[in-house]
């Protein structure tokens, strides 16, 4: 049966939706402007501070004047700590609420005003007379807004995200917990409107499949911190939502530890990031940092993505070898001989002196590190090839002489040319030079992977998202030049202060440690990693995540069958290798909620063909619409496109997204800019990653599978990108399944 929303339905929930949030508005505009009047008492209060304890004589202190000295102090201290709280967390002040009863021991509410009301947000706000409007996140009070499931709902009904933009209310996000104890005029906005939904039209059997998914989300949730805890499911089973929370609980159960370590949340694009930054407003900023893996890298944001060949020889371990020999290699157009003039002799030194030079400055340090070894080691080299008889005169004494050779324009000038402090970014480069190339890579890498890899390289003015992780390599084998001089002033006011108010400065001890790290040969470290979509980091990429927690401990969220990755089992390995001496904790989500079990059969159907014994979770919701599969004349592809995104958005109320292969956006997307709905979303299938849309538009699979590193399994997470409706178009059936 087809549950396509009709036209009234959808203006009933717009109307709906709109009453929402103009309630929760009015409620969090309370809050702001009591932000604003304790804001204005602050700064009342600080300048009262200053006040105190003016003396009013010249001379010796009084015991009376200390005291006054001392309440200025206080005073002023706790007005600047309040001060800077209220300022640092005025974006997004209030972010969610509880709707709970008295328990499943007392009758259940008739209506939605009988239910205990609880908003929860960064700090806590009471009203004038001293009750809560908003309650800090991490008080007790707020622990069911994390922990409480459908299996220990802990009193509450409804659980409610809202959606911030600066101080206003965008959206709003329901996850009914106890379906059967809902009031009938208790509303259910967003994504928990389809979990209410599947719970109160099914019956007990459908509730016992939501308190089913909600059981495995809570073990993985509460799952110890030290270790790794890795997540793992098909299409559609909350691994990212359940990795978010954990993110969440953790901060909330070791606060100290998290919020002084920090939180390091990866996944494998910017569009994916800018998702799931809104799924949990608690996780601020302050605390927790969102990188894409091509942002990983300071002062790099990649975006651009390499053609498969490419893309595998720069994931592969292999590389290693090639840029650690490519790091330690004379620098393109360097000067190949040494000539000094001293006492009245010329010294000189060849090629193969100077690369002896380089190569025993190298043995042990990094290159960037090394200059002071190797200009040690030249003027010993030169020292050995000063003429004898000219030792007794002014020049006879090595120190002497080394500080004369230094002293020359000549030996300074080839220095600086010689050894100058090497970049990441340009180390990469050299290997666009396929000769040099060859020689740093003929024992590691085919003809072939040498052409794709230098051709790849050469031929583009940006860094693709592969590159990110050579860079990170690249940077620690150069290493960063030795710091001359370090002021730490800056910082210093900070180690004085109590447990207390560090805990209000955490924004402020995060950039110093961010600072510091860049001044320092490794990257900033984390107490917590959370990977997602972890099944697509290669080799080299899982080298660079694992250098920002050394210490610290892991979730990792992925699924081997919807891997980007050509070889899962090397990416494994290459994660085992890393992390193999922590504990392991891990578990499996079963149940796909986001994918129509008619759409999720098809795309079981295309995995299986390729990986007979791929994971697939159970999808439990039918529509009974199959997905459309759709065959267009030669050169029509973006007329077939755009006639079924046109068509989709007739049958589906929310968005449309229609994933194309990276070669032929510049011909899809124009057609798709011309239907001028914002509910269009054109994206490449690395892109549509994490994402789900109400109707999808599948261009090219066979191209799909083709043109990207993933092959099949990137097709398998398009097919699943769907909620409701699919249609798929190409240009022949033999992608088809059999």
């Amino acid at each position: 049966m087809d549950q396509t929303p009709t036209s009234a339905d959808h203006d009933n929930a717009e109307r709906a939706e709109r009453a929402e949030l103009a309630a929760e508005q009015q409620h969090v505009d309370r809050v702001y402007g009591r932000v604003e009047e304790a804001a204005r008492s602050a700064s009342r209060i600080a300048v009262e501070g200053h006040q105190r304890g003016q003396a009013q004589n010249v001379g010796r202190v009084r015991d009376e004047e200390q005291t006054g000295l001392y309440e200025r102090d206080v005073l002023v201290f706790a007005a600047a700590r309040r001060i800077a709280e209220l300022d640092a967390e005025h974006e997004g002040l209030v972010f969610g609420r509880l709707d709970s009863d008295h328990g499943d021991d007392e009758p259940a509410a008739t209506t939605a005003t009988e239910l205990e009301k609880l908003y929860v947000g960064r700090i806590g706000v009471r009203d004038a007379e001293y009750e809560p409007l908003v309650i800090d996140w991490r008080a007790p009070a707020a622990e069911p807004f994390y922990r409480a499931t459908a299996t220990d709902r802990q009193k509450v009904v409804r659980r409610r995200v809202l959606r911030n933009k600066g101080s206003r209310i965008v959206g709003l996000e329901d996850d009914l917990l106890a379906p059967e104890r809902a009031p009938e005029d208790l509303p259910v906005m967003g994504e928990g409107a389809l979990m209410a939904s599947l719970s109160r039209a099914r019956g007990h059997t459908m509730r016992d499949i939501v308190a089913t998914i909600q059981a495995e989300q809570d073990k993985a949730i509460r799952a110890p911190a030290r270790g790794v805890t890795v997540i793992g499911g098909g299409p559609g089973t909350g691994k990212t939502v359940v990795a978010l929370h954990r993110a969440a609980y953790l901060l909330y159960s070791d606060r100290r530890r998290f919020e002084r370590g920090g939180v390091l949340v990866v996944g494998p694009s910017a569009a994916f990031m800018a998702y799931i930054e809104r799924v949990l407003p608690s996780l601020g900023e302050n605390t927790v940092s969102l990188r894409a893996v091509g942002e990983l890298v300071d002062g790099v944001k990649a975006t651009a993505v390499d053609d498969a060949a490419a893309a595998a020889v720069k994931g592969s371990l292999r590389m290693r070898a090639v840029l650690s020999r490519a790091a330690r290699d004379r620098v393109p157009n360097a000067p190949t001989n040494l000539r000094v003039f001293l006492g009245g002799a010329t010294v000189e030194l060849d090629a193969n002196q100077l690369d002896n030079v380089r190569r025993n400055a190298l043995r042990r340090t990094a290159r960037n590190r090394a200059a002071a070894e190797a200009r040690k080691g030249l003027i010993a080299a030169l020292w050995q090839r000063f003429p004898e008889d000219l030792r007794n005169g002014p020049l006879g004494d090595r120190e002497a002489f080394g500080d004369r050779v230094s002293d020359t324009p000549a030996f300074r000038t080839f220095f600086s040319q010689w050894w100058p402090v090497l970049t990441p970014e340009a180390v990469l480069r050299w290997l666009g030079d396929a000769r040099r190339l060859q020689r740093w890579a003929r024992n590691d890498l085919t003809p072939a992977e040498i052409d794709a890899l230098a051709t790849a390289i050469r031929t583009t003015d940006e860094f693709t998202i592969a590159d990110v992780a050579l860079l990170d390599e690249l940077s620690s084998f150069l290493g960063r030049p030795p710091i001359v001089e370090n002021n730490d002033e800056e910082f210093d006011w900070l180690e004085g202060l109590s447990d207390g108010v560090n805990e209000v400065l955490t924004s402020s001890e995060r950039r110093a440690r961010a600072a510091a790290a860049r001044e320092a040969e490794e990257p900033e470290e984390y107490a917590h990693v959370l990977v997602d979509e972890a099944q697509d980091l290669s080799p080299m990429q899982w080298r660079m995540v694992t250098r920002r927690g050394p210490q610290a401990s892991w979730t990792i969220v992925g699924d081997p069958a919807q891997s980007s990755w050509p070889d899962p089992d090397e990416a494994r390995a290459a994660m085992d290798s890393m992390l193999s001496h922590l504990q392991r904790h891990a578990f499996r989500l079963s149940t796909n909620y986001r994918n129509s079990a008619e759409i999720y059969s098809f795309a079981g159907e295309v995995i299986r063909q390729s990986i007979p014994d791929a994971d697939l979770p159970n999808a439990v919701r039918s529509t009974g619409v199959e997905p459309e599969h759709r065959v267009f004349d030669a050169g029509k592809v973006s007329e077939a496109a755009g006639d079924a995104a046109v068509e989709l958005l007739q049958l589906v109320e929310g968005t449309v997204g229609v994933i194309v292969p990276p070669a032929l956006r510049p011909v899809v997307d124009p057609v798709l800019a011309e239907l001028n709905d914002p509910r269009v979303i054109a994206v490449s299938p690395l892109d549509s990653k994490g994402l789900e849309y109400d109707a999808v538009v599948v261009v090219e699979p066979d191209r799909i599978v083709s043109d990207t590193l993933g092959g099949v399994r990137a097709l398998y997470v398009v097919l699943t990108r769907a909620t409701q409706r699919m249609i798929t178009v190409n240009s022949t059936t033999r992608w088809l399944p059999s």
